[in-house]
């Protein structure tokens, strides 16, 4: 087992995927229409069938999307990155050229660029407005780290792909290169 730069061993293994708070967030409205319409029925006459229909989907609906975000995310392993989104994808370290941090209308998130000029974007993990995650940073450095001591000595850079006419031209001569 490896040693990392504090002097601690290095895992064997590291996962990540969406916190318990991110995997909550999206589905509090659902819930609390939920909520509504189930006291809505329980307060007045019985409720008609496509009510118990709304509410069973709606309950449905509600635990799936709470329950799935946790099997998305990234498992990282000494021979590979292992994503797990809708399918589940194993990326060599050598195969990685890059690791970018994305923001989407204020969501960060990462995104891994491979030499086949691929690049897959991680589900977990992300930070964002609602859905904020205060170990992103920790967790973005861990990727890097895994990224840069795990790829191997036959891990070279290659060219970025060429510029369109109108846009600058990159200082860097390869803007994936690793961080110095």
């Amino acid at each position: 087992m490896g040693r990392w730069q504090s002097g601690r061993p290095s895992p064997v293994e590291v996962r990540y995927s969406a916190t318990a708070w991110q995997r909550v967030t999206p589905v509090l409205p659902l819930t609390v229409l939920n909520g509504a319409l189930l006291i809505t029925s329980w307060t007045g006459p019985p409720p008609p069938d496509f009510v118990t229909a709304v509410l069973t989907i709606w309950i449905g609906l509600l635990l799936l999307s709470v329950l799935l975000p946790s099997c998305f995310g990234v498992t990282l392993t000494p021979s590979a990155a292992v994503v797990r989104n809708v399918r589940r994808r194993t990326i060599p370290w050598a195969d990685i050229q890059a690791i970018q941090l994305q923001s989407t209308l204020g969501t960060k998130s990462l995104v891994l660029h491979e030499a086949n000029g691929h690049r897959t974007e991680l589900r977990a993990p992300t930070s964002g407005f609602l859905s904020w995650d205060r170990h992103f940073n920790e967790k973005l450095h861990t990727i890097e780290t895994w990224w840069q001591t795990h790829r191997g000595p036959d891990w070279t850079p290659i060219t970025p792909p060429p510029a369109w006419w109108n846009t600058p031209p990159t200082p860097d001569p390869n803007p994936f290169a690793p961080p110095k």
